[in-house]
């Protein structure tokens, strides 16, 4: 079976005072249908193999391959399209846009793909439903507590059924049972055709993950399969 994500060579460094180099020669495939855990102390390229993978940023050498399909980095409004339809992001503070409700966060991540306001409503409405919202669809964020926010984050992380879910600590910022509410319900986000990579400091939720990931020296090795 061959993998859908395959990441091969990767090297990214930042230039600064000097060239800091985050991570050197980084190969690693990932499949459909797993979860994958990455861990690491703070530092060692975990959100930075992140926004690699979401094509937000771009490696200094290497290459990133979907589906055996090598991503051209120069191209810009092609990598925005892909990853509109195909990835869903769920950060630490889940970057909702203070100004908009909740269903109007998360439907607008549709629009991106569908001009249709009315189906892509109708949509975050179910979706709210389903993670227990449907009584806070007209609140802004800071109207909400953190969990209830990290949950319209992952509803609009998934309203275009993407096949890559990525999440950079999710419950990072949560207490200890709401973190729980929120990892299952990106464990639930689960299915054959899709591949979820989060990155952790709890080894806790770590552990759940189908692939147990340690990033140290800028490279990545697994520590269960």
């Amino acid at each position: 079976m061959n993998s859908f994500l395959q990441l091969k060579n990767i090297s990214k460094h930042f230039n600064t005072d000097k060239k800091i180099k985050v991570l050197k020669n980084l190969s690693y495939n990932f499949n459909k249908g797993k979860m994958y855990a990455l861990m690491g102390p703070s530092g060692s390229g975990k959100s930075t193999l992140l926004n690699l993978i979401s094509l937000i940023d771009r490696p200094s050498l290497g290459s990133i391959q979907f589906n055996e399909n090598i991503i051209n980095f120069d191209n810009n409004k092609k990598n925005d399209l892909f990853r509109a339809k195909n990835i869903g992001i769920v950060y630490q503070q889940n970057n909702l846009l203070p100004d908009f409700t909740a269903l109007e966060n998360v439907y607008l991540a549709n629009l991106s793909i569908d001009n249709d306001r009315e189906a892509a409503s109708t949509k975050a409405k179910a979706l709210l439903k389903k993670i227990g919202l449907s009584n806070r669809l007209n609140h802004f964020p800071s109207q909400l507590s953190g969990g209830e926010c990290q949950r319209i984050s992952i509803a609009r992380a998934i309203i275009n059924d993407p096949e890559i879910i990525l999440a950079d600590e999710p419950t990072g910022s949560l207490d200890l049972n709401t973190a729980k509410e929120i990892f299952q319900l990106l464990n639930n986000q689960k299915s054959p055709n899709r591949l979820i990579i989060f990155a952790t400091h709890n080894r806790f939720f770590a552990n759940k993950a189908d692939c147990l990931l340690e990033m140290t020296n800028g490279s990545v090795k697994t520590i269960n399969v």
